[in-house]
Formats: C-alpha cells, sequence, structure tokens
C-alpha cells in the first residue's frame, strides 16, 4: 500500500485529474455546444484524454527523477525517487508511460490526417526531459515551456477537430468556427498565462535548494523583488481581461458566470497580488502557489456556464 501511495504521489494524481477534467469540459461544454450537430465524440476524444494524461504522467515522474537532490532540501518529507521507489523502476516507469502516451496518440487520431499531433505529443515527451535535465534551471525557457505545454492540453483538442484533409476550415469565417477559435484562444491563453505566473511563484519557493545545485532561474538570476514585478505584472494583465470579459458576458445576461468568475477567479486572484508584496518566506510563497493552483481550477470550471447559457 505505501508503495501505491508512493506512486500515485510521483505522478501527481490530482494533477492528472485536472488535467483530464479540463478536456471533459472543452469537449462536452464547448466543442459539443459550439457543434451540436457533431456529437459527442466519446471514443477518440477519451483515447486522446488517456494519451494526454499518461504523458504527463510520465512528465512529472522524469522531473522528479532528476531533481532529486533539489527536493531533499525543498521538499524532504515528500520525497519518492530512491527512498520509496527505486531510481530504476522510476526510469521504466517515464520510458512506459512516454511510450504508452504515443501509443494512444496514434490509436485515437487516424495518422495520415493527424501526423502533426502525433508528432506534437512525441515532441511534448521529448521537451519534458530536456526540462527536467537542463531547461527548468534556465532562465524564463523552462517556465515559458511549461506553460506552453500546460495550454496544449486545450490546443491537442482544439486541432484534433480539423484533420489536415479539412485543414482549410481554420480559416473559414463561418460563425461556429470563429466562435470556437475564440473559446480555445481564451481558455489556452489563461492556462498559459496563470500557469506561467505560477511556475515563477514556484521558484520563489524553491531558492533554497535551487541555488545550491546551479539553478538559474529568475528569482536567482533577477532576484526577488524584480520576479514579484514580473508576476504582478500578468496579474494585472489577466485580471483586467477578466473584468473586460465579464462586461461582455454582462450584456448577454449571464449572471450566474458574471457572479462565479468575481467571486472565485477576480477576487482571488486580486487577493494573491496583495499578499505576493508581503511574500518573503518560502510558506508563503507555497499557499500563493497553492491558491494560484485552486484559481486555475475554478477558472477552467467556468467552462460549465457554457453548456448552461447556450
Amino acid at each position: 500500500m505505501k508503495l501505491l501511495f508512493a506512486f500515485l504521489r510521483l505522478i501527481r494524481w490530482p494533477n492528472l485529474v485536472f488535467i483530464a477534467l479540463t478536456q471533459f469540459l472543452f469537449e462536452y461544454c464547448i466543442y459539443d455546444r459550439v457543434f451540436p450537430n457533431n456529437g459527442f465524440v466519446r471514443d477518440s476524444f477519451y483515447l486522446l484524454m488517456i494519451a494526454s494524461v499518461l504523458i504527463a504522467a510520465a512528465g512529472y515522474i522524469i522531473n522528479d527523477y532528476f531533481d532529486l537532490n533539489i527536493d531533499q532540501i525543498n521538499r524532504p518529507g515528500k520525497v519518492v525517487v530512491s527512498e520509496v521507489i527505486n531510481r530504476r523502476w522510476v526510469i521504466f516507469w517515464h520510458m512506459s508511460l512516454s511510450l504508452l502516451g504515443i501509443y494512444f496518440t496514434i490509436f485515437a487520431l487516424p495518422f495520415h490526417n493527424y501526423w502533426h499531433l502525433v508528432l506534437a505529443n512525441m515532441l511534448s515527451v521529448i521537451f519534458l526531459w530536456i526540462y527536467s535535465t537542463s531547461l527548468k534551471k534556465q532562465l524564463l525557457v523552462g517556465n515559458v515551456l511549461i506553460s506552453f505545454l500546460t495550454a496544449w492540453v486545450i490546443g491537442i483538442l482544439y486541432f484534433s477537430k480539423y484533420p489536415l484533409n479539412q485543414i482549410d476550415q481554420l480559416y473559414t469565417t463561418s460563425m461556429q468556427n470563429v466562435r470556437f477559435f475564440r473559446l480555445a484562444i481564451l481558455y489556452a491563453g489563461f492556462a498559459f498565462v496563470i500557469s506561467l505566473i505560477r511556475e515563477v511563484v514556484k521558484d520563489m519557493e524553491d531558492m533554497d535548494g535551487d541555488r545550491k545545485y546551479g539553478c538559474k532561474t529568475m528569482p536567482i538570476v533577477w532576484g526577488v523583488n524584480p520576479s514579484k514585478v514580473f508576476v504582478a505584472v500578468w496579474l494585472i494583465v489577466i485580471i483586467a481581461a477578466l473584468i473586460i470579459l465579464q462586461v461582455y458576458t454582462f450584456q448577454l445576461g449571464w449572471w450566474g458566470s458574471v457572479v462565479y468568475c468575481l467571486l472565485l477567479i477576480v477576487l482571488p486572484l486580486l487577493y494573491v497580488l496583495v499578499k505576493l508584496y508581503s511574500a518573503n518566506q518560502s510558506a508563503h510563497y507555497n499557499h500563493l502557489s497553492t491558491l494560484i493552483k485552486l484559481i486555475m481550477f475554478t477558472g477552467i470550471l467556468s467552462m460549465i456556464f457554457f453548456r448552461i447559457y447556450h
């Protein structure tokens, strides 16, 4: 039982549930409402969702593998690699889940029309390995990569609706295609920005271990205060964008959506912005990182309103 719990911690099972939920809501509440006549395509979608979850799990595993020394400083009580699961088994599970993720991608999407998406998921596996070995230690590059891969959870579903032999539909001006594109950009953009914010906050939390092992993260290279300014700017951008969006939503009469967004997304983001100023300990940054993750969750849940207010 201890080994099972350790493995679940290694693959970050709550994050995997979040990925699956994000893709399900995008498929069911966005795509199925914009294109109601197409039906809710379950088989290929579920296979693609499994592929995304497996690739993400493999990424978490390899990240912990290469972060062993740093985690022994930053999270001494939560280390799984070597402490509970042998390093060889960790590599085995990484390779197995990565290959299964690529296999499910191929199985979900006909290769002749979706080879570019299969290639994209293969590159995701490769980039997650490179991120864990070197990019995460570099200034901003690793943060941007992880944020992009977070947005790709939605992006791959969007592009899976347009096979190569129908790629011209991407450029049509039908109301359905335009609306679907805007909603995909909205949620992928939200995922990118909120993930970028959280990645930098986590770097501030992990400065002790990162500095000891030669990482060149933003707080170490630029300093804590410039990093706070960087995070604050993005927080202000996303808060302003959400408020403008609520003005438009208010005009549609979506009262529930407006109240939900203001109370469970905008106000918590304002709270993070205020608390960021006074944060000066690892525990403070950990609290903010957890809260940002919850805000990402409530943001993704807002897709439900597109099902309600169609």
